[in-house]
């Protein structure tokens, strides 16, 4: 699929109209269950990880009329104190796994961390495509070491971070995003978070085309997921309305849908309760 610059902005630019309209509680809400409340810090620790899942657990009892977040992501080390502690309902548990951010370790340790992460109790797997392979056009290998990960996977969902930022042009990123799910992605994300550019509007919108593309072809829905410096509530709804209107309502729910962050969660509550006329923000993770 060829892509022109000048079409991908004039249609963000109509799409972010849109997303003007939907800034009403009922959508932010639904944005906030979209959330894969994300810790991703070399000075993480049991504490500090425990602290947040108590906050995920005790969330219903704070916003009683708000949705949790979809799940919590972190790094693999920590899934067993997440699985302990965790109690609220339909939080799934995400990790990062197989060489994380980079990608650059062997492939025997890639396959051992998913496998001991899944065992331990990660619903979900978040792995990092071989983005210098990719680059070096050996996108067979990039395609076995993914098909390779979803089978140690078994039941959770692998997502395939595609490095969209580390990618030279729009026809890269289309054809990272055929590659994966065509490998067996069940999500394709956008970035790790730990280069730049990270997330954009671009990138995901190229990347639902793709999808599309990829459910016309064998009926597969694949999930989506924005990830990295999606910090605002008003980013959110622009990431929202692109899902919205190139893949439809069916995907407006977190088994397809996810919005990776760390500060937007509280951003979102602040934006409700601005809207409800309340003033004071809210930082509640």
């Amino acid at each position: 699929m060829k892509f022109s610059k000048e079409q991908i902005a004039s249609e963000i630019i109509q799409l972010a109209k849109f997303s003007e309209h939907e800034n009403d509680i009922q959508v932010l809400k639904q944005i906030f269950n979209l959330l894969d409340l994300t810790s991703l810090n070399t000075t993480d620790h049991d504490t500090k990880i425990k602290s947040m899942i108590d906050a995920v657990n005790q969330f219903e009892q704070h916003f009683p009329d708000c949705p949790n977040v979809a799940a919590v992501c972190v790094y693999p080390n920590f899934v067993d104190i997440v699985k302990r502690n965790l109690t609220a309902k339909d939080v799934k548990i995400a990790v990062v796994s197989a060489g994380f951010p980079s990608s650059q370790t062997f492939l025997s340790v890639k396959l051992s961390e998913t496998s001991i992460a899944v065992s331990k109790g990660a619903d979900e797997v978040d792995i990092v495509i071989s983005v210098g392979k990719f680059l070096n056009n050996e996108y067979q290998s990039v395609a076995d070491e993914i098909s390779l990960l979803k089978a140690v996977c078994g039941n959770a969902h692998l997502k395939v971070i595609l490095e969209t930022g580390a990618l030279p042009d729009e026809e890269a990123i289309y054809n990272a995003s055929m590659l994966s799910m065509e490998a067996g992605a069940d999500f394709i994300k956008t970035s790790t978070g730990k280069m730049e550019p990270a997330a954009t509007y671009e990138a995901v919108y190229i990347m639902v085309h793709a999808i599309k593309d990829f459910y016309s072809k064998t009926g597969k829905k694949i999930g989506i997921k924005p990830a990295g410096g999606v910090v605002t509530a008003k980013q959110a709804l622009v990431y929202y309305s692109i899902v919205k209107h190139i893949l439809g309502n069916d995907w407006l729910n977190n088994h397809l849908f996810r919005i990776g962050a760390s500060r937007l969660a509280n951003n979102i509550l602040s934006k409700i309760n601005e809207l409800k006329g309340i003033k004071s923000g809210v930082n509640y993770f």
